[in-house]
């Protein structure tokens, strides 16, 4: 059952350019936080990569720490006690061990406590057309587990980024109570100028949920380039608030009684079946009982 509450709140989603340097990034971050708590955010997502986009691998480790040690973690912790907010962290690079970083996205409470970590599931391996190429599992580990946890207005599953191409996790998200689906992500520009929209606009969709994406923008120190356009979706799939390229925020207000009318004129949720698979160019049963001719 989903915690579910009536009552509509405010967020803030963040869009950023992260570039190499941890405390340039966080200066970026808090500073964001700050403007959106002034216009009445009560939850406030980061993009993915919040504390640092490194794509070269001595640059990354040279720079991540664990958990326990990281200062973006633990200021904006500070911050989330201080402001009486939930600061959502859409992700961090987090040192798991010598050879490996997690992807990590933090739920940060009012109180500073965090109320739930998730590891990005799946790994953007991929070669693009123009030279582009990344390995993602060459310097990350990917998680295994799904993450939905309550907020005061509703229940919240937790994903990120490339995650969003995955429609079963989003299923099992909503069919676990979620009614909002964050996806921080740093999409690169030739893929989020083909799919970004058009995917986050079928995640809430298809599960009646809103979509929250605070996004990575722009031409990046390391020489990426990501697309951008933090989108604000609700669960018709409408688009409530979308960025462009540059840094800023995009202040939202969720009224979570949405969730309950999208489901009720398309209750999808409901009417979900398993199937069984047969082998290729099988005869469907029916065909068996086609009568001789008279």
């Amino acid at each position: 059952m989903s915690a579910a509450k009536s009552s509509a709140f405010r967020i803030g989603l963040v869009q950023m350019r992260s570039g190499l340097d941890p405390q340039a990034n966080l200066a970026s971050v808090l500073t964001a936080i700050d403007e959106a708590k002034r216009a009445g955010a009560d939850y406030v997502l980061t993009p993915e990569m919040t504390n640092i986009l490194a794509l070269k691998r001595e640059q990354l480790f040279a720079s991540i720490v664990t958990d326990e040690q990281d200062p973006t973690l633990a200021t904006l912790r500070e911050v989330a006690r201080k402001l009486s907010i939930y600061i959502h962290i859409g992700s961090l690079a987090i040192k798991a061990s010598a050879e490996k970083a997690v992807n990590r996205s933090f739920l940060i409470d009012r109180k500073g406590d965090v109320a739930a970590r998730y590891d990005k599931i799946h790994m953007f391996d991929v070669d693009l057309a123009g030279g582009e190429s990344y390995r993602e599992s060459n310097n990350y580990r990917s998680g295994e587990l799904a993450v939905v946890a309550d907020l005061p207005w509703g229940r919240l599953g937790m994903t990120v980024c490339y995650d969003l191409r995955f429609p079963a996790l989003y299923r099992a998200l909503a069919e676990a109570g979620a009614s909002f689906l964050a996806i921080p992500s740093a999409f690169t520009k030739q893929t989020g100028e083909a799919h970004w929209h058009v995917l986050l606009r079928a995640r809430a969709i298809e599960n009646g949920c809103f979509v929250f994406a605070a996004a990575q923008g722009g031409k990046h120190e390391n020489g990426r380039e990501t697309y951008g356009h933090s989108l604000a979706i609700d669960p018709w799939g409408r688009v409530l608030a979308e960025g462009g390229i540059e840094p800023g925020v995009l202040i939202v207000d969720i009224d979570p009684a949405e969730v309950a009318a999208a489901r009720a004129k398309v209750p999808s949720l409901r009417h979900g079946r398993r199937f069984e698979l047969v082998e290729p160019m099988a005869e469907p049963t029916y065909l068996h009982a086609v009568r001789e001719p008279l």
